[in-house]
């Protein structure tokens, strides 16, 4: 049972995490997502980074060329990123 309940919390989705899910149906920047959502810089590269580590974002160099998991580095170049929702993150997102 206790492993149910980590997985039912890696599974949560706050509030800002949600808003922020909505407009990764399709590729967008980092400054797109701040002006959309008015949401502080410092506070949406925390979600995103939260979002990316739960398997529910990737990260692009382009809008259309993945970043490679060696080369991610959210601490430093999070504004440089476009950000797309993944299948899983879609349904999540959706089962919420």
């Amino acid at each position: 049972m206790e492993g149910q309940n980590v997985l039912e919390m890696d599974n949560d989705m706050s509030d800002k995490e949600f808003d922020v899910m909505d407009e990764l149906y399709f590729v967008q920047s980092f400054d797109y997502l701040i002006s959309e959502l008015e949401i502080e810089e410092s506070e949406m590269a925390k979600v995103l980074a939260q979002l990316v580590s739960k398997g529910w974002v990737k990260c692009l160099k382009e809008m259309d060329e993945e970043v490679p998991e060696a080369e991610l580095d959210l601490a430093h170049n999070y504004a440089n990123y476009f950000y797309l929702a993944t299948k899983k993150g879609l349904l999540a997102h959706n089962g919420r």
